[in-house]
């Protein structure tokens, strides 16, 4: 019998049915919305104040490329099985208690982002109005038109898409309009870089890292669609029209304006109607933030606690947590701890690829299942090894200087992971043996 969930729920512990899966392309405006941001204009301004055109193209390439593999790889397994990261993981490497640990983890560190890029909002909101309302009072406001958002589920996510995405993009075009009109493009792109030098392996690192999290937690979108073709699509379009796209038109802004100062570069390009909108796209990553963060918990509340609660109401607690949190400053103290949850994330893709794709120790009891539109009665609740692996990624991504940190974490969880169930493997048919002789 097939597994239904409340509308609200928005299918958080279940698998998400076919006919509820959407289009590719509104699925794609949702990832591409995670990517039109600030903190993403951010990161191509820090690219272009310190490296040239081509320099910076490069270092985003190689960073996008290493997060589309496994976003890809990840997405895939999501649509396949129509279950979210966390629960996805649940039978694929991590186990019941291990997928509530990642819930948990995703949880509270997205929780803590959606207050802090709150704080962001609603200053933006407050400087576009002039102060009239005060810091509290446009916190409070924005950080309740997010959490109303997100209570009615990934269709009103995809319907915000809508909007805030070309809102950005329109505010982008006319930026690079702007800067045409008073620099051709030939001398923006050989210009030296305005500030202090950054290495190719460095922005590359910041590339990669600065989207780690919503490669892990591509799963949470991809469930919605309906084909592998479909999420290699909104993957590969999501991360070089997202990631490609608004790091290179920041480039070329912080070339032509010589800073990498984010609203000084959209103030003196666009004005104050384009810093409004640009700030107004925040709503994008944010949004995505708080689905996240509201599926993990449900399912470590499941995990831990065998309480099934409703995505919604989680969703309105959490909303409301984080917004005052972000009203009283108290979150600027969390940075250090929300960067440290953070360490833990790159690690998992490997763990979850290779059990799922390379050891399929729970492909037949997925399969069967999902052919009956249900999950799996059973999950083992924790392996040992996991944990071991999980731990080796951490150091190997906190400790290993040479290469890409999340790179390094995925690579050491995956090999580890692998050589130790391949050696438990031996061990357990081994150990048969002897019995049997015995």
């Amino acid at each position: 019998m097939t597994q239904h969930a409340p509308k609200s729920d928005d299918f958080s512990l279940v698998r998400v049915p076919a006919h509820a899966r959407l289009p590719m392309w509104e699925v794609l405006l949702v990832r591409i919305g995670a990517l039109t941001c600030i903190s993403q204009f951010m990161l191509g301004a820090a690219l272009g104040y310190g490296m040239t055109f081509w320099q910076a193209f490069w270092a985003t390439m190689f960073g996008s490329i290493i997060l589309q593999v496994v976003s890809v790889l990840l997405g895939i397994a999501g649509a396949r099985e129509g279950l979210s990261t966390s629960m996805l993981a649940r039978w694929a490497g991590f186990g019941k208690y291990g997928s509530g640990l990642i819930g948990a983890i995703f949880a509270i560190s997205l929780a803590g982002w959606f207050g802090i890029q709150n704080s962001v909002f609603a200053q933006g909101v407050d400087q576009a109005l002039g102060g009239k309302l005060g810091f509290p009072l446009s916190a409070a406001l924005t950080g309740l038109f997010v959490t109303i958002i997100v209570i009615f589920g990934f269709k009103w996510l995809s319907w915000t898409a809508k909007i805030a995405v070309p809102g950005f993009l329109l505010v982008m075009a006319y930026g690079i309009y702007k800067v045409l009109e008073n620099h051709s493009l030939s001398s923006l792109i050989s210009s030296p870089a305005p500030g202090p030098a950054l290495s190719i392996s460095a922005a590359t690192t910041i590339v990669a890292g600065g989207f780690i999290v919503g490669c892990v937690i591509t799963p949470d979108i991809s469930r919605y669609c309906r084909s592998s073709k479909d999420v290699f699509g909104m993957t590969v379009i999501g991360i070089f029209l997202g990631e490609l796209g608004v790091n290179m038109i920041a480039v070329l802004m912080a070339h032509a304006i010589k800073s990498n100062d984010i609203m000084t570069i959209v103030l003196q390009l666009t004005g104050l109607f384009g810093a409004v909108l640009v700030t107004f796209a925040t709503i994008k990553i944010n949004d995505i933030n708080l689905y996240s963060s509201s599926l993990g918990f449900t399912n470590a509340i499941h995990t831990l606690f065998k309480v099934k609660t409703n995505r919604a109401i989680v969703t309105l607690v959490v909303g409301i947590f984080g917004t005052a949190l972000s009203i009283m400053g108290i979150l600027d103290q969390f940075i250090g701890f929300l960067i440290l949850l953070g360490i833990c994330v790159p690690p998992i893709p490997g763990i979850i690829i290779v059990d799922y794709y390379i050891l399929k120790r729970s492909r037949k009891i997925l399969d069967e299942s999902r052919r009956l539109g249900t999950l799996p009665s059973e999950s083992e609740n924790f392996h040992p090894i996991m944990l071991v692996a999980w731990g080796i990624g951490i150091l190997a991504g906190y400790y290993i200087d040479a290469g890409i940190p999340s790179v390094n974490a995925i690579l050491a969880t995956g090999l580890s992971y692998y050589i130790g169930m391949k050696l438990l493997q031996s061990f357990n048919q081994s150990k048969v043996k002897v019995e049997e002789v015995v």
